[in-house]
């Protein structure tokens, strides 16, 4: 069951760190067929396609890379309060860009992949500080 209450999704949320880097490109048309992107986003100016920097440079893309992706294995409610902003707000306190993708059932951050164990600890943190 999808959690809504701040305090759970924050002591439940379990973040875990991909093993890979990715990168943020546009594309104008179909995304290649050797990119399997992580994300879509449809925008005026294209499709943001979010996927490893490897599948983006194969497929001659411009993109800007560097990125970590840290999912949260919590189930959050789509209409949950504060979680996002509990999170930007402790990195930013870091100096830590945080560039969040919800899913359906989990919340993803991409963070500047050479701070990525940082942003991780300031999360597992959060999970841990008293109500």
């Amino acid at each position: 069951m999808a959690v809504r209450d701040l305090a759970a999704l924050l002591a439940g949320m379990e973040p875990v760190l991909a093993g890979e880097v990715y990168g943020f490109a546009c594309v104008h048309g179909a995304v290649p067929a050797e990119v399997v992107p992580f994300a879509v986003v449809a925008e005026a100016e294209g499709l943001t396609v979010v996927a490893p920097e490897a599948q983006l440079q194969a497929a001659g893309l411009a993109f800007q890379g560097g990125w970590a992706r840290i999912s949260l294995t919590v189930v959050s409610d789509l209409a949950a309060v504060g979680l996002t902003a509990a999170i930007a707000t402790a990195l930013t306190l870091r100096g830590i860009s945080a560039n969040v993708i919800a899913g359906y059932h989990h919340d993803h951050v991409f963070v500047q992949a050479t701070r990525a164990e940082e942003a991780l600890a300031v999360m597992r943190g959060l999970g841990s500080s008293p109500g």
